[in-house]
């Protein structure tokens, strides 16, 4: 009964029943009601001008690709036969292998399974992927292991006494 009372007492209060100390009591209502909206925004704020460099340092910049479409890689006696060279094409790296019989081939040094880097094992005669064992012949053909395509092939140029290669789809 007493809770009806009050209530009936809050709802036909004039200003001067809601001053207590002299002070209207609804006047900090609005003060407070604001000063929550500022702290808010200010918050706000400050969260998205501490997001925008940490995202910006999560996400790497997009670097633009090199435009290579051919690398001279030095004169054809540099490059002992049987053997074969790791050599950088734009950011990616290549490799040239001069068989035994003196002929120049030249293939994306990246696996295709997992990309790690492919070398020429000149004691087997084969492109060898150190990661999972994957084996290429000396044609890029996959032969054994885990890489599911072919290693895709650059074009041997010999201009004069110079080893050049370029892009397959350049030739």
């Amino acid at each position: 009964m007493s809770e009806q009372k009050e209530n009936i007492i809050e709802e036909n209060a004039t200003e001067e029943d809601i001053k207590i100390d002299g002070k209207n009591s609804l006047e900090g209502k609005s003060r407070r009601n604001f000063l929550n909206w500022l702290l808010g925004i200010t918050s706000s704020g400050l969260a998205l001008l501490m997001t925008y460099p940490l995202l910006r340092y999560i996400v790497p910049p997009k670097l633009r690709q090199a435009t290579v479409s051919s690398v001279e890689l030095g004169k054809i006696d540099d490059f002992k036969k049987g053997r074969g060279e790791i050599f950088k094409f734009g950011r990616k790296p290549g490799l040239l292998i001069r068989t035994k019989n003196g002929d120049f081939k030249a293939f994306h040094a990246t696996c295709t399974h997992l990309d790690c880097t492919v070398q020429y094992r000149d004691d087997l005669d084969i492109i060898w992927c150190a990661c999972h064992n994957g084996v290429f012949d000396l044609d890029g053909l996959n032969i054994s292991g885990p890489p599911p395509e072919p290693l895709p092939k650059y074009k041997v140029i010999i201009r004069g006494d110079k080893v050049i290669v370029k892009q397959e789809s350049d030739a």
